[in-house]
């Protein structure tokens, strides 16, 4: 089956995700019978291009890698410039493939979660299948998008949005039905656990900092991370999947952390604890984001600098926790992979559940 994909962000994770489709090109088609062509490619600050036959997505990658434009005038292959992410989506809405797929990995805005949640919006509306690695959509406004994709008839997936390629929504989806998820507890983002973890070895927390930038896993601005944002984020977008709230991130109780911090996570060090930055929810209540001060024996107390785990209370399994050992952009990219490989096995239930019906 075809799969016809328009790209909407196209940085670190986007191109990741480019190379990724045809690294395993083979396996996609032999597994899952599933033929994947980026036929369009919207970035904010490098131009949009549409080809209806497909585009070169591993050289428009380096093209953006390298700061090029990838806007131009129609070609003799077909291409065209358009002008943005909501004509992109137009062009795809045309497509004559039997899968048509936004992938949107835009940066997130906390404010109010757009333009991701813009994007989402007019490719439902259009009939599209969407996937993200953007947590904004399921945090600012999961249940009108699960609706909107419900009555169209497409996706709404978005595994990418909490611990990267790690199945935590599709574990409770597909793997643990009529289980009832009742609150949750987490360290869920690595900027601040690296920090925590190496000011409380003595490191000062500027240094710490700065490392984390120099590594690329902190943002020149890091005040998402260390004003607790980017968890609250996640913890909004667990909360409304997981146990129906209704919240944005600015629902969260969050603290954050700052160079004070240091001295407490180096005091509870010599106690024997750990400080972690901890996100948790339980049904009916505000979630929160904070730093906690965790004895030595609980799991999210054991967890490394680059670790990242969370726990599921739920009503017939007890606790169940999820851990990341380890996080990189091939982690992210395959979660869009992921969701993507999800689509096609819905499509091919709904193809074969009539057909079992006739015979």
């Amino acid at each position: 089956m075809r799969a016809d994909l328009a790209l909407v962000g196209f940085g670190n994770v986007g191109r990741r995700f480019a190379h990724l489709l045809e690294e395993r090109r083979g396996q996609l088609a032999d597994d899952c019978d599933l033929d994947c062509r980026v036929v369009g490619i919207a970035t904010g600050r490098h131009g949009a291009v549409f080809n209806p036959s497909g585009l070169d997505a591993i050289s428009a990658a380096a093209t953006v890698a390298s700061n090029g434009a990838l806007s131009g005038g129609p070609s003799e292959d077909g291409s065209e410039a358009v002008d943005g992410s909501t004509a992109l989506i137009e062009r795809l809405q045309h497509s004559p493939a039997p899968l048509r797929v936004v992938v949107e990995t835009t940066t997130l805005n906390i404010k109010d979660g757009r333009p991701a949640l813009d994007h989402v919006e007019t490719a439902l509306r259009a009939g599209l299948h969407v996937v993200t690695a953007n947590k904004g959509p399921a945090a600012f406004a999961y249940e009108r998008l699960r609706d909107m994709a419900a009555t169209a008839g497409v996706s709404f997936l978005f595994e990418g949005a909490v611990m990267d390629g790690v199945p935590i929504f599709n574990l409770v989806r597909e793997a643990m039905p009529g289980v009832r998820v009742t609150g949750f507890r987490g360290v869920i983002n690595t900027t601040t656990n690296h920090i925590l973890t190496a000011v409380e070895n003595g490191e000062a927390f500027a240094a710490a900092l700065a490392r984390m930038q120099a590594e690329g896993i902190a943002e020149a601005d890091p005040s998402l991370d260390l004003d607790g944002w980017d968890a609250a984020a996640k913890a909004a977008a667990l909360a409304n999947v997981l146990l129906g709230a209704r919240i944005t991130p600015h629902d969260v109780a969050r603290t954050g952390i700052d160079a004070s911090t240091a001295d407490a996570a180096r005091t509870a060090k010599d106690r024997g604890r750990r400080l972690k930055l901890v996100v948790s929810a339980r049904s009916g209540q505000r979630p929160s984001v904070r730093p906690q001060e965790l004895p030595a024996d609980d799991l999210l107390a054991r967890l490394g600098a680059m670790e990242n785990a969370l726990i599921l209370e739920t009503d017939l399994l007890g606790d169940v926790a999820v851990g990341q050992l380890t996080g990189n952009l091939t982690v992210t990219a395959y979660a869009l992979l992921s969701d993507l490989i999800t689509i096609r096995r819905r499509c091919a239930a709904r193809y074969e559940a009539p057909l079992r019906r006739s015979l």
